[in-house]
């Protein structure tokens, strides 16, 4: 069983950068990720199909991210403190949204398009952590 908890979030002002941490126990060989909700998106469960998502990481430390967040956010993971981490930088208020950490079963399509970052393809979530960005 997969248990994730996120912390980090908060608020910054644009153009800052924020770290975001969670914790995971009993994920390995689980492919990890974060997803992020939006302001004005709908709670559960249809909030599921519309969590955005973020950055990826494999158990190879293979990666892939959305094109929003390229060039500005790392993801990146600490197996020996069975942590995951989401650098981001030059925030905008775009970026403002409940951000969630995300496991599922590695496989051989896990990173491939449609699957990497669909999030009907993950199967635990955490309860998320808040990022706020304000000029």
């Amino acid at each position: 069983q997969v248990q994730l908890m996120e912390s980090g979030g908060g608020s910054v002002q644009v153009g800052g950068s924020q770290r975001l941490s969670c914790t995971a126990s009993g994920y390995t060989n689980y492919v990890m990720a974060w997803f992020r909700l939006t302001p004005g998106k709908k709670r559960e469960p249809i909030a599921t199909l519309e969590r955005e998502g973020v950055a990826v990481i494999d158990p190879n430390g293979s990666t892939q991210y959305a094109d929003p967040v390229t060039g500005r956010f790392t993801i990146s993971k600490d197996d020996a403190k069975n942590m995951l981490y989401l650098e981001m930088n030059g925030l905008t208020p775009e970026d403002t949204a409940m951000y969630y950490c995300a496991a599922k079963r590695n496989y051989a399509r896990a990173l491939w398009p449609g699957y990497a970052l669909n999030p009907l393809e993950y199967e635990y979530w955490g309860q998320g952590t808040q990022v706020t960005v304000s000029s």
